[in-house]
């Protein structure tokens, strides 16, 4: 048997791979341009291969997120969209306050919205080290805040999703129970056009 042809040697396998004392962004992006990486957020990139899971990007974004503030704020809205997969790739970060933490005292940061709501206890769950709408409040959010082009293909992701645990009926009611909201008539119109997925 013949001896095994040499390879170029790659960086250690591992998960994600961001800008460190091991790699710049600038090495990392030329080991994605060759092939040896693939992008995921901002200046995170995985392993070709390496299946993107809700875990993978909440770490990718938490990234972004400035250290000080990171356990002060929640991504929700089309950003918790996508760290369950649900949703395109952000150009900037949807972070949601609560209003017990009042914006004008966290500094708008690079690549990212802050929006002051108000969280119950249920509306938020921790994904990857980042704290991240649940499934349920984040797709009252996208139905109330979101424009139904990017909007509807979310949401009937998100419905999709078993694992998720929403279901259509319990979403609609959801949105009826919020508050008096300015949004509330276009969000159900939106719902209007969801299909419950079929019982499995």
């Amino acid at each position: 048997m013949s001896a095994p042809t040499p390879t170029e040697p790659g960086p250690p396998f591992q998960e994600l791979y961001s800008p460190n004392d091991v790699f710049s962004h600038a090495e990392l992006q030329s080991m994605a341009f060759d092939g040896v990486l693939q992008p995921l957020y901002g200046e995170s990139f995985t392993a070709p291969g390496v299946s993107a899971t809700p875990r993978l990007r909440a770490r990718a974004a938490g990234l972004v997120v400035p250290e000080n503030i990171r356990q002060k704020v929640v991504a929700g809205r089309m950003t918790a969209a996508w760290i369950f997969g649900c949703g395109t790739v952000p150009e900037r970060l949807s972070l949601l306050v609560d209003a017990k933490h009042r914006v004008s005292s966290l500094r708008s940061t690079r690549g990212c919205i802050l929006h002051e709501v108000r969280l119950g206890p249920l509306d938020v769950v921790s994904i990857g080290g980042l704290l991240v709408t649940s499934p349920l409040r984040t797709a009252v959010d996208v139905a109330l805040h979101v424009e139904a082009e990017r909007a509807v293909p979310a949401l009937q992701a998100l419905l999709d999703k078993a694992e998720l645990g929403i279901r259509l009926r319990l979403l609609v009611l959801a949105v009826e129970a919020s508050p008096r909201v300015p949004h509330k008539k276009a969000a159900l119109a939106k719902l209007a056009l969801l299909s419950a997925p079929a019982a499995a």
